[in-house]
């Protein structure tokens, strides 16, 4: 924002007069101007420098007061970005390496995938059936290992990419006794949105952290009523197992209802899976259509009571790797 500082104006025959400071602007550092002298060298009179209506950003972000001259501007994080967390992944995670298939193939599974989603919309699918249609149109092999899914369980794991919601809902059985929470953006999503609505997936809209309670509440009505529900409690996707802190909000639902937790890993054997950092849903997609040999394991440790405040469960279930049976 530029300020228009009020100039100077001194009347003739004025005699030399002193420095006079100009009024701080707490808004930001402006440029001081001196004060203007009355006629025959009459003493100064201090005035208040003036500036122009600021306009405000678009962004709803606030700048600090400056505290002096060459410091920088401090702006507060944007209303919609509170409960967002940010991993350190990016380009950098090498999510576009690894070996790939040739043009056919590729092609070939982006006709399946297209075929899966005409159906899904035409015809009512079991969501887990349509789920696991959509993994083998891509290619994508699953494995499971350990405990199986248990009935009223919060499940908590971590989460690498858009991939775990079609694998988590694939493992949902006949009966659909398994929800999962979800960003509300996942809704709008082609064929992953219809499949996590046809799953009563929980969206929680990260741009109001007023509502974040309200969402806690109805995955633990959920997990009264017998349904196992999927979180991730890290917030965000990252490239590795566990590699951020996790957060314990959902938690807490889990402590309302009594229910136990159980910790899941899902582990990528190829980069290609890898959903980071400013990454498209198109641009991820096309590596995954690309990958050789991508397949996903997910291992379910056993399930445990929730017996510690929420976020001493989080510490200690962020470290958890379910082993895999001999």
């Amino acid at each position: 924002m530029t300020t228009i500082p009020l100039a100077a104006a001194a009347a003739p025959m004025a005699a030399p007069s002193t420095p006079t400071a100009a009024a701080p602007n707490t808004l930001m550092a402006a440029p001081t101007a001196a004060a203007p002298a009355t006629p025959m060298a009459a003493p100064p009179t201090r005035t208040a420098a003036r500036t122009t209506p600021m306009a405000m950003p678009s962004a709803r972000t606030a700048t600090a007061p400056a505290a002096g001259a060459g410091a920088p501007a401090r702006t507060r994080m944007r209303a919609d970005q509170l409960w967002r967390p940010v991993a350190d992944c990016g380009r950098q995670c090498g999510c576009d390496g690894g070996p790939q298939v040739g043009r056919a193939r590729r092609v070939l599974r982006g006709v399946a995938g297209a075929v899966v989603l005409l159906a899904g919309t035409v015809v009512p699918w079991r969501a887990d059936l349509l789920a696991r249609a959509l993994l083998r149109a891509l290619g994508i092999r699953l494995r499971v290992s350990g405990a199986g899914i248990a009935s009223g369980a919060l499940l908590v794991g971590n989460h690498v990419s858009w991939l775990d919601i079609v694998v988590m809902v694939a493992l949902s059985g006949p009966r659909g006794r398994l929800r999962l929470v979800a960003k509300t953006e996942v809704a709008a999503w082609p064929v992953i949105g219809r499949i996590a609505r046809r799953q009563r997936t929980i969206f929680v809209d990260r741009s109001r952290p007023r509502a974040l309670p309200g969402t806690v509440a109805e995955v633990a009505a959920a997990l009264r009523e017998g349904y196992a529900v999927q979180v991730f409690p890290e917030g965000t996707t990252t490239c590795g197992p566990h590699p951020a802190p996790w957060r314990a909000a959902f938690l807490q639902a889990a402590l309302d209802a009594g229910a136990p937790v159980q910790a899941i890993t899902l582990r990528y054997a190829h980069p290609a899976a890898g959903f980071v950092g400013d990454d498209t849903l198109t641009a991820s997609l096309r590596r995954v259509i690309a990958a050789r040999g991508l397949s996903v394991a997910v291992l379910l440790s056993a399930p445990r009571p929730a017996d510690a405040p929420r976020r001493e469960l989080a510490a200690r279930l962020s470290h958890t790797d379910p082993a895999t049976p001999s």
